[in-house]
């Protein structure tokens, strides 16, 4: 099948090398004329296996690159990747603002005219595929005027992760579908059977709005949950064990949960659940709803990254943060809970050091005696050897004790 992408970031690019993968024709644009090469990337990207680097799989695909009308003209299905950003005080690096503002929809309206404008030029119909996250409501609202009679849309956003956005993509837990036509639906379930067998599941444009971000904002929150569990076991002491408890719960898989993000440690972070919450709570406040759920979570992953600055504080030592990225073995920082906890403890005059081995380079040797928190849970601090006498607070609890060294392992007691 003939695949077209508009929007070759981090979730357009590796996901259409992953369709090339499997077969089908795919021509993509981007306005930024950089990332229309085959090459090399900025950020940290995994092939379909989820360890092997991302950049091979690039340079030997078939991807072509057009303009949005060769894109159009080349494409069956057009999938639209274009961002819906927050500004960057709404991703959870810094404290909370009280303002509360609704996703940047400006370049996602742009690009679908464009693309509008270019299918009704060719006078063919085409199914135009938007994957961008929204608040429900947005589509029906802020698009569809814009859309002529050649446009079938539909509304497909990804669950994926960066980092392992290729292997999310081809093994998707379900694909969900907000249907505005459905021939085009039907088209599409076609293609994505050629990729995987995972359940289908179409239903309205608004649900299928509300759904994308109920998930993310739903990760959050087991996140904030099994950091509060991590908290009550580091005040109780004794032989309270979080990771004792949260693998309990991760058995109870029917009632209660699945076992991921259940694991405690820093808060919620990347370039969507951070930023969804806070989009989700503008919109409890436009409707006024009962209770804006959406902001406690926001204030609890805030509050307990204040509670892991102040275990630093404890410390008369200089403050060291192992760790920029917001996950293990990335690079992209965006929505950082490490970067949140930095800027807290600067809030409190405290000078921080901060070093990230994807991002900073061969890891230094250091001799000064120091207060190390392990922000990030790169496998590389695992070998560090720390000065005598310093002090290593361990959120992830996989630091192993060393002789002269105080390592506080949160949440659980020595091991």
């Amino acid at each position: 099948m003939k695949i077209g992408f508009i929007g070759l970031g981090k979730l357009g690019l590796p996901c259409a090398v992953a369709i090339d993968q499997k077969g089908h024709e795919v021509m993509g644009y981007d306005l930024n004329l950089s990332r229309m090469q085959k090459e090399t990337i900025n950020y940290r990207e995994t092939a379909p296996d989820g360890v092997s680097p991302f950049e091979p799989l690039l340079r030997k695909s078939n991807l072509k690159f057009g303009s949005i009308d060769e894109v159009v003209r080349h494409g069956e299905i057009i999938f639209v990747a274009i961002q819906t950003p927050h500004e960057e005080k709404y991703e959870g690096t810094t404290r909370i603002p009280k303002q509360r503002v609704d996703f940047n929809y400006d370049h996602l309206v742009k690009g679908v005219k464009e693309v509008s404008k270019a299918i009704e030029k060719s006078g063919k119909d085409r199914v135009v595929v938007i994957i961008s996250t929204v608040l429900p409501g947005t589509i029906k609202k802020r698009i569809l005027p814009h859309l002529n009679k050649h446009v079938k849309l539909c509304y497909n956003p990804f669950f994926i992760a960066m980092g392992t956005t290729m292997r999310d993509f081809l093994n998707p837990e379900f694909v969900l579908f907000g249907v505005v036509d459905e021939k085009a639906a039907a088209l599409a379930e076609k293609f994505y059977r050629t990729l995987h067998l995972a359940p289908f599941y179409p239903t309205s444009l608004e649900n299928a709005e509300l759904i994308k971000v109920s998930y993310n904002t739903f990760i959050g929150m087991k996140i904030v949950f099994a950091n509060t569990m991590m908290e009550i076991c580091h005040k109780l002491g004794g032989t309270m064990d979080v990771d004792a408890v949260t693998n309990a719960l991760k058995l109870a898989n029917e009632r209660l949960i699945s076992p991921k993000y259940l694991g405690a440690g820093m808060g919620d972070g990347g370039g969507c659940h951070p930023r969804d919450n806070i989009a989700m709570s503008w919109l409890a406040r436009k409707l006024d709803l009962s209770y804006d759920f959406f902001d406690s979570l926001m204030t609890a992953r805030e509050k307990q990254t204040e509670w892991l600055a102040k275990l630093m504080t404890e410390y008369k030592l200089p403050k060291v943060i192992l760790g920029k990225a917001f996950k293990p073995e990335t690079n992209i920082t965006t929505g950082s809970p490490s970067i949140l906890l930095k800027n807290i403890l600067e809030e409190k005059k405290q000078k921080v050091t901060m070093y990230d081995p994807y991002l900073d380079g061969p890891m230094p040797i250091w001799t000064k005696k120091s207060v190390f928190f392990v922000g990030t849970k790169h496998p590389q601090f695992e070998k560090i050897k720390f000065p005598k006498g310093s002090v290593v607070i361990d959120p992830w609890r996989y630091i192993k004790k060393q002789k002269g060294v105080e390592v506080i392992l949160v949440g659980a007691p020595e091991r």
